[in-house]
């Protein structure tokens, strides 16, 4: 047997599925919920990454609110489904930089003029901020959300 097929049959075996196809991986990522009810327009042209260890997108917020003012921390938690961490934070706090200038003006714009900034904590490296505006015409708390790693 030449070298050649020794290496052919090591790779057929090393290939071979070992019946471990019911292993399940967990998925570390936590998500909340983002929308229930129709996109405003002109969060859908966001294009914009949040830096973080993971840069990830920009992603619409549109959610049934029937609330007369943007929902405190306790209601918004209740409103994404999240049973833990949700604070506030300043546009200083989110955005020290000045770099999602653009997605703060575009939230308020789509919402009555005013924005809110929640953090949402998933474990100790993970979390999702939220900046959302509320839309009194639709009954709606729309706005943009991007997830971060941090360690």
């Amino acid at each position: 047997m030449s070298s050649d097929d020794a290496y052919s049959s090591f790779l057929e075996q090393a290939n071979q599925d070992t019946g471990g196809s019911n292993v399940t991986t967990q998925d570390n990522t936590s998500s909340t919920k983002a929308v229930d009810s129709e996109i405003p327009p002109a969060l859908l042209k966001i294009e914009q990454y949040y830096t973080s260890e993971a840069d990830e997108p920009f992603e619409p917020v549109s959610l049934q609110w029937e609330g007369s003012n943007i929902p405190s921390e306790n209601e918004f938690a209740d409103l994404i489904g999240h049973d833990s961490e949700v604070s506030t934070m300043s546009t200083k706090e989110f955005d020290p930089h000045g770099q999602y200038k653009d997605v703060l003006q575009t939230v308020e714009k789509a919402g009555d003029g005013k924005s809110r900034i929640f953090r949402v904590g998933h474990g100790k490296t993970r979390a999702e901020y939220y900046i959302v505006g509320l839309d009194k015409d639709t009954s709606k708390v729309v706005g943009m959300k991007a997830k971060a790693v941090e360690s």
